[in-house]
């Protein structure tokens, strides 16, 4: 069974993974088992020259598997092949309480939508995408949506709103 699932979606620069790390340590703090997936742009490496996992993929290792005594990590090179779909890639996230998504904009999971000045565009997403349920904005008072709304420093607040639309258990 999928766990539940909850992302942050936003433009360019809106500040995403920064919520995304803030919410995945206030849901931690609280005892739940977070996963993470984020989708990144094309040309995203983990990986760096003259590191030995590099030089294996790099030779043709179409899978990369890194393990230590603290963790252990995949990488695996698509070769020309098309991107994972988003239900592969959830069922990678092993067990956990929830997955928190930031990206994947037009994937039916539900969404808080992130707005901020600096951020590419404020051009609202949640007037075309049903999934978006909340709002976390720089200045959620000028915010015109009827759904509900949070500063962006209102971590607890939008923890406890995702606890609730999710109806996650007390871990």
């Amino acid at each position: 069974m999928t766990p539940p699932m909850f992302g942050i979606a936003g433009w360019k620069n809106s500040g995403k993974t920064t919520l995304a790390a803030r919410l995945i340590a206030e849901l931690s703090k609280r005892g739940y088992v977070v996963s993470a997936i984020k989708h990144a742009h094309e040309r995203f490496d983990i990986d760096q020259p003259g590191r030995d996992s590099y030089k294996l993929r790099e030779a043709g290792a179409r899978r990369v598997i890194l393990s230590s005594p603290k963790r252990w990590a995949l990488m695996h090179e698509l070769r020309g092949e098309p991107e994972i779909q988003f239900t592969k890639i959830v069922s990678e996230a092993g067990p956990c309480d929830v997955i928190v998504i930031e990206g994947y904009k037009r994937e039916p999971f539900p969404k808080i939508e992130i707005r901020r000045d600096s951020s590419a565009s404020r051009q609202p997403l949640a007037g075309s995408s049903p999934q978006v349920v909340a709002i976390a904005s720089d200045r959620p008072g000028e915010e015109a949506d009827a759904l509900p709304k949070f500063h962006l420093d209102d971590v607890g607040g939008m923890a406890d709103f995702i606890v609730g639309y999710l109806r996650l258990a007390s871990p």
